[in-house]
């Protein structure tokens, strides 16, 4: 599911206002000869995810189409919630997505700068220190159809607005007995602008400054202005800031410095996916994910661990564009992305995730032989393999069934199907437990079906995967699903919460799955297709003997049957 805001995946040049615009601001040199300055600003207080892939995308790909820099700043000005756990992060996440900075910056490095331009707004009478507590702020603001009203200090002299900020900065004062203000328009229309807070009193530690400020600048205010400082020329984010956009420039043209433009496009959000840092937060903290690299999570560091690719996320939101209007993408469209490039690039393996023993009565004791397998199907290029074979295999426990329902085309007894590269097997008997399981099946082989092909033209309906049960490997496989059970998880009841729609079956461990041989010596983050199973990726938690696989996706692809039926 799309809105009218998105292109169909096929789109050779989906909407993108912003490279218009750029296009344009190059034509006419509103820069004059200056270089196309971006930069990407995230508050280190969590890490990024799926939606800051766009933003990502946006300011680093724009830049270098146009032959600009960008920058990566962190916009640090809450020390409260920031870590440099975070900071860390957001830069592996970045060049992990395939793009490096000009400048590694943060905005704590302009405290100085913001504090001497503050002083400036006072000495022209356009701040002023409030002693209204935050609640008394607010009921004063007005709201969206009353005007706000001044508050009783707002009038008060320079002099003694100079004298009462310089006392907040040397730490006269506890904790939220003042705030600096902008001196604006408290019947503005837009709530923004009627005296916005610039400086709030804070005495915290911070990750980089330590404890030498004990006022921190709000974010509208910090903003701007560490734009100008970089020379930014185009300093997109999204919708939600399009009513801060005002306030952006009338501290930009109080102050006469450079005037950086403030441009926004669209979110992206996703079916099925919250894309809140503090709902992000609360999953960890509560335990309800293992952590923020969780590959259930829609953080970048989650999808990358869950086995997705830098490539497929970035032709993803290259697909999408950006508009002026949001919208909602159905998660089925970046998971057709995925698999289409997992298609292309995975190795082929064989893995049995629930193991059935089959023995194949008449193929010789003792005998191994080795059948040739493509590496990739899609890569000519990428060779073969020869996987063992063996008296007996393991099959999964789904491919058989003594009572066959309808048009069920595996094996059972008296069927015969075709083993992948290998023979045709027919089952003849079966072994249960007391509880009346099937624990073993026997087979019959033909060995003139050698490679899998029948030399007198006759036809099976069934080829299955499968393992030798003599070489195989023993793994762990997480298989993930979708962490919500709604196509919108904020979607409850009155009185509910968000994470009523946790899916419960989000995640199941498999903890004895049979691998080919030839999987013993994958590292951490490769990427295969398990025939017939899905695409999957060593999961970090492998040691040496112990390998674990998280699948990255089934090999269903609904997004391809929606686009086709939608071309029909």
């Amino acid at each position: 599911m799309t809105t009218s805001s998105t292109e169909s995946p096929d789109a050779r040049t989906p909407s993108n206002f912003l490279r218009d615009l750029i296009a344009e601001d190059v034509r006419t040199k509103k820069y004059g000869n200056a270089v196309i300055q971006t930069r990407f600003p995230p508050e280190p207080n969590g890490y990024l995810h799926i939606g800051h892939a766009k933003a990502i995308f946006l300011d680093f790909g724009l830049a270098d189409e146009f032959g600009g820099k960008t920058n990566l700043r962190f916009d640090d000005t809450n020390p409260e919630k920031e870590e440099t756990e975070y900071v860390e992060s957001i830069q592996k996440d970045v060049r992990w997505l395939g793009f490096d900075w000009e400048k590694l910056c943060y905005a704590s490095d302009y405290f100085g700068q913001l504090y001497e331009w503050a002083l400036q707004l006072i000495k022209a009478g356009k701040a002023y220190v409030d002693d209204l507590a935050a609640e008394e702020i607010r009921q004063y603001r007005g709201t969206l159809t009353e005007p706000g009203k001044d508050s009783p200090y707002r009038n008060r002299s320079v002099e003694e607005n100079f004298d009462l900020f310089v006392r907040m900065k040397n730490g006269e004062f506890p904790d939220g007995s003042r705030v600096l203000r902008a001196k604006i328009d408290m019947a503005s229309p837009n709530l923004n602008m009627r005296d916005p807070v610039m400086y709030r009193i804070l005495h915290a530690s911070h990750h980089r400054t330590g404890d030498a400020w004990c006022i921190y600048p709000m974010y509208d205010y910090a903003h701007g202005q560490s734009d100008s400082i970089e020379n930014v020329t185009h300093s997109m984010c999204t919708l939600e800031f399009a009513d801060h956009q005002p306030i952006y420039r009338w501290y930009i043209e109080q102050l006469g410095i450079f005037p950086s433009q403030q441009i926004e496009f669209d979110r992206l959000n996703l079916t099925y996916t919250l894309l809140s840092k503090r709902r992000l937060l609360q999953l960890v903290q509560e335990g309800h994910v293992r952590g923020w690299d969780d590959p259930r999570m829609p953080t970048l560091s989650g999808i990358r661990r869950r086995g997705f690719t830098p490539e497929a996320i970035r032709a993803f939101i290259a697909s999408v564009g950006a508009t002026r209007t949001n919208g909602i993408i159905d998660i089925e469209m970046l998971e057709h992305f995925q698999r289409d490039d997992l298609n292309r690039r995975a190795a082929r393996a064989m893995a049995v995730l629930r193991p059935l023993k089959v023995v194949i009565d008449n193929y010789p004791e003792g005998k191994e032989e080795f059948v040739e397998v493509a590496n990739n199907p899609e890569d000519p290029e990428a060779g073969t393999r020869q996987v063992p074979f063996s008296r007996e295999i393991y099959i999964e426990q789904d491919d058989f069934r003594e009572v066959p329902p309808p048009k069920y085309y595996r094996l059972s007894p008296g069927k015969e199907v075709r083993l992948r590269n290998a023979y045709f097997i027919t089952a003849q008997s079966m072994v249960k437990d007391a509880a009346g399981s099937v624990i073993e099946v026997h087979c019959t082989y033909d060995p003139a079906s050698h490679g899998g092909n029948s030399p007198d033209g006759r036809k099976v309906k069934s080829t299955m995967h499968w393992v030798s049960a003599t070489h195989a490997i023993s793994a762990e496989i997480r298989l993930y699903d979708k962490l919500f059970v709604m196509p919108d998880p904020s979607d409850v009841p009155e009185g509910g919460s968000y994470l009523d729609n946790l899916n419960p079956n989000s995640i199941e461990i498999v903890t004895d799955a049979k691998l080919e041989p030839s999987l013993a010596n994958a590292k951490i983050e490769d990427r295969f297709q398990f025939e017939r199973v899905g695409y999957f990726c060593v999961d970090p938690d492998s040691a040496p003997g112990k390998l674990v696989f998280n699948r990255t996706l089934p090999l269903k692809d609904t997004w391809a049957k929606i686009e086709k039926k939608a071309a029909s």
